[in-house]
């Protein structure tokens, strides 16, 4: 009569078990406000190899996806003048979970609520295999970068500033 489910048992990857795309999973201890930095401490990978999900908006509230590298913020400037926008900013969180269907924490850019368009951070391209959150708190997927840009459609973008201090 147990109700929970696996935990890698979520709409991320129920979708890519369904289209054959391979990953493996990787759970640690989720840690409020620790990010990528701390997923990949007690993962022991690099967290430029960690890929954050993002939920962001135009100026015209139309929703997005950035990936961007765990050990760097967006440059929000530079984002919005590569994809045609005239400004972009990060969604209130609560604004996120409404368009992803996940808590922010736990948000995947596979099996989204609403369909997005996703932009890459091209560095995160060059890695055989990425780091990405799962669907849930406390679990990442490695996957291969190009299966998200098959599966997700999504285009390189070059929008990457160093993460300054926190």
């Amino acid at each position: 009569m147990a109700k929970e489910k696996h935990i890698s048992e979520t709409p991320a990857t129920l979708m890519l078990k369904r289209l054959g795309i391979a990953f493996g999973e990787h759970i640690y201890d989720y840690v409020e406000h620790g990010g990528a930095r701390e997923s990949s401490r007690q993962l022991g990978v690099d967290a430029h190899q960690v890929a954050k999900t993002l939920i962001m908006e135009d100026e015209n509230s139309r929703p997005l996806i950035i990936l961007m590298h765990g050990d760097c913020e967006v440059s929000t400037k530079n984002l919005a003048r590569q994809i045609g926008a005239k400004r972009v900013a990060p969604c209130a969180p609560e604004v996120a979970q409404k368009h992803s269907g996940y808590l922010v924490g736990g948000t995947s850019p596979f099996a989204t609520r609403k369909t997005m368009p996703v932009w890459i951070q091209a560095g995160l391209l060059e890695y055989p295999v990425i780091y990405i959150n799962g669907g849930r708190r406390g679990f990442l997927i490695s996957v291969a970068p190009g299966a998200i840009v098959e599966v997700l459609g999504a285009k390189p973008v070059n929008a990457a500033l160093p993460h300054g201090g926190a």
